[in-house]
């Protein structure tokens, strides 16, 4: 069977999660070769947990089957870097799945990757998708052509089986699936559509000065790159 080459971006204080659960997933796949990629060959600090150590650049990455960017806090700094942003565009200009987990999307966005494609995101950001020209969607996982993204941190597992049935079959899925116990059953709702209307204001009043300061990067971002 030949080699499967799975990208996935580092950059700082990305959620560890973001990029954890769908190399949890997808590193069982046949073939899978995993490439933790970077601007540098540096360490990489996540948002929490140990730093992280890139296995090679991002622009010297051979061709991709699978492009994903994780998401976190530091995703705003990649927004203005347009370095990262012509590396991810020529890669995922090659990649047969271009891919997301959380606000990596606006990554995504931001390099030209997803105008005219359906997309999802962390539910406080998906408004910003329309910014790069995406239609957001309010799903777990959205899956447009060869565009498929993961909504906010725990959705990485979700998207890494629902990628993984694409790539090798629903059986190979579902064998994952069964070996990492996946049977979720959270002991708190954790969606704004079922956690309550005062926590989901709670929680959108806190992350406001930082929601507007991603909303005014991703708008720097478009006009800058001409990505909308």
């Amino acid at each position: 069977m030949p080699d499967l080459h799975l990208g996935f971006l580092l950059f700082p204080r990305l959620t560890a999660l973001d990029l954890i659960g769908p190399v949890e997933v997808l590193g069982q796949l046949p073939g899978a070769v995993l490439h933790l990629l970077a601007a540098t060959p540096d360490p990489v600090a996540p948002e929490r947990g140990p730093r992280m150590t890139p296995t090679g650049l991002l622009g010297a990455a051979p061709a991709l089957d699978v492009l994903c960017v994780p998401g976190g806090p530091g995703v705003d700094a990649v927004l203005s870097d347009d370095h990262v942003l012509d590396e991810l565009a020529a890669q995922g200009a090659r990649a047969r799945y271009v891919t997301s987990v959380c606000t990596g999307a606006l990554a995504l966005g931001a390099a030209g990757l997803l105008a005219g494609y359906r997309a999802t995101t962390h539910w406080l950001s998906l408004d910003l998708l329309p910014i790069f020209g995406a239609t957001p969607a309010a799903e777990r996982v959205a899956t447009d052509r060869n565009r498929i993204t993961g909504g906010g941190v725990t959705a990485g597992l979700d998207f890494g089986l629902s990628l993984a049935a694409l790539l090798a079959g629903e059986d190979v899925a579902r064998r994952i699936a069964l070996s990492l116990e996946y049977d979720p059953a959270p002991a708190y709702p954790g969606s704004p559509r079922t956690a309550g209307p005062g926590l989901v204001a709670d929680v959108t009043a806190v992350r406001r000065s930082a929601q507007d300061d991603r909303r005014r990067r991703c708008l720097a971002a478009a006009a800058r790159r001409g990505t909308r």
